[in-house]
């Protein structure tokens, strides 16, 4: 074997854990080692560096932090190269080099059924089974939502070969709370205690991150009880968990600064996540400044802002009216070249819009256009509603074309901001025009909003009506003669005092 055929790939530096990944070698060299996220092909050295002719060829896989590679698929397809060198020399992969090759699998892109039919083929082909390959599976099945079918591989291969680990279950519970079923990640917390398989903090922090998202704060301290009982400490992940569950709620954002505070008595360094959580809670009750505060407390400790973090604090001050801080820090995020979200871009556009700064929401338009973030159907139906409120009902014809220029289709937001709009000025034709326009479409107005256009709706009829009905009756009273009777101007009407509104 040549230097020719040594392929390295350097994705980063840090430190190693080195797997190997098939095939039998003469320990009589050194290795050939990458010092952080990569792959390595080759062979051993000597002890002059030369590469070693008497080692089978080999593949290294370096994991760094726990983590097998990176998010570029560019190891994995030099991964699955190797696999098919492997295959071609007829060597017999093991237990962990089929377990790589299914989280190889589903980086590529490939689907669970196509894991599983590697799987049965290396079944055929004697190889031993393990956790790993256990754990990878589950993983594939759990990324398509596929929980039930992950659900009977674990009881059909813990029947075989194969036991469950605390990963695997972490693995599957935080599948079914991402799709917002809480209750089955219980009953498989539940099953963990039953099978004799020990709970970890990141069992804990599952459920806590699940009822965070519910808004129960109260289960979530319930939960951080459990696990202490359980000789597990909390870590920044569980407190973050709670302060979220606590600011989400309008009135229990102190409730979320007191378990800050608790964190950092505890001797446990906020997390970006935490002050981010902290931030978010401020804003929801209206405490723009503690917010503001709290960031800038982040930024002392050298914890450095997400965009979440950025984003939560515009969020704050969109909410307070205060564009002037909003736009520095607008100023202070290009300043750091911190790229935004969608999230940013439309809290920023209805942050300047909502108080009739419609020139800085178009900048800010702009700008975003420029990375890539052009305006949606939401970014318009705020812009909308802003003119509206702004009187600039006129205006709304104008950006109506406009979304008609990117191609964007107007939905029922779209049209009920505009029937609203047109309704506030009394111009009837343009509101019913663009109800017209909103029935052809295919559109439809939700309940609240169509309860809310027929209350208006009813009202001006009313004054309408009672305006037609006493025109009626004066005519008809004219026809029939009943004329109400003229009084007599009083003589002295010139010399009466009247009362003038001082001003």
């Amino acid at each position: 074997m040549t230097l020719d055929q040594v392929r390295v790939l350097f994705l980063g530096y840090g430190s190693n854990h080195v797997i190997v990944l098939g095939g039998k070698h003469k320990i009589n060299c050194l290795w050939l080692v990458v010092f952080g996220v990569g792959l390595a092909v080759g062979g051993g050295f000597d002890a002059l560096g030369r590469v070693s002719e008497r080692v089978t060829v080999f593949a290294v896989l370096v994991v760094r932090g726990g983590c097998v590679g990176s998010t570029d698929g560019c190891w994995c397809e030099d991964a699955w190269k190797v696999y098919e060198s492997m295959e071609a020399d007829n060597v017999l992969p093991d237990h962990v080099t089929c377990s790589i090759m299914v989280i190889v699998m589903r980086k590529l892109g490939h689907s669970a059924k196509d894991a599983w039919q590697f799987f049965e083929k290396m079944n055929g082909k004697g190889v031993k089974w393990g956790e790993e390959v256990l754990g990878a599976l589950i993983k594939s099945f759990c990324v398509e939502g596929l929980m039930s079918e992950a659900l009977i591989i674990l009881s059909e291969l813990e029947k075989k070969w194969v036991s469950s680990n605390a990963i695997v279950y972490n693995t599957l519970m935080d599948a079914y709370c991402k799709s917002n079923r809480v209750e089955e990640a219980e009953g498989l917390f539940i099953e963990m205690k039953t099978k004799g398989i020990k709970h970890t903090e990141a069992t804990f922090n599952i459920l806590m991150y699940a009822y965070s998202r519910k808004m129960q704060p109260e289960i979530v301290e319930k939960l951080m009880a459990e696990m202490q009982d359980a000789g597990l400490k909390p870590n920044a992940k569980s407190y973050t968990c709670l302060i979220s569950a606590y600011g989400k709620q309008k009135n229990m954002s102190d409730m979320a600064a007191d378990a800050f505070l608790k964190m950092k008595k505890d001797g446990i360094k906020p997390t970006s996540h935490s002050y981010t959580a902290l931030i978010h809670a401020y804003s929801v009750s209206g405490w723009h400044e503690k917010a503001y505060a709290a960031f800038e407390n982040m930024q002392r400790e050298g914890i450095k802002p997400s965009i979440e973090t950025y984003t939560a604090l515009l969020d704050a001050f969109r909410r307070a009216g205060d564009t002037q801080t909003l736009m520095k820090i607008w100023k202070l995020m290009r300043r750091y070249k911190v790229e935004g979200t969608r999230v940013t871009f439309n809290t920023l556009v209805d942050g300047f819009a909502k108080h009739g700064h419609y020139k800085e929401a178009r900048d800010v338009i702009s700008k975003f256009a420029n990375v890539g973030l052009h305006p949606t159907v939401m970014t318009y139906n705020m812009l909308m509603n802003a003119y509206a409120r702004g009187g600039q009902h006129s205006k709304l014809p104008e950006l109506l074309e406009e979304m008609a220029a990117h191609n964007l289709k107007p939905d029922s937001v779209t049209y009920s901001t505009m029937i609203y709009a047109f309704l506030r000025v009394r111009d009837f034709s343009q509101a019913f025009f663009y109800h017209q326009e909103m029935v052809k479409s295919g559109q439809v107005i939700d309940f609240n909003s169509y309860q809310k256009l027929r209350a208006i709706l009813d009202a001006k009829a009313a004054i309408k009506n009672r305006k037609d009905r006493r025109s009626l009756i004066g005519v008809v009273r004219n026809k029939m003669g009943v004329v109400k009777p003229k009084r007599k101007k009083d003589e002295l009407w010139k010399y009466r005092k009247r009362h003038v509104k001082q001003k």
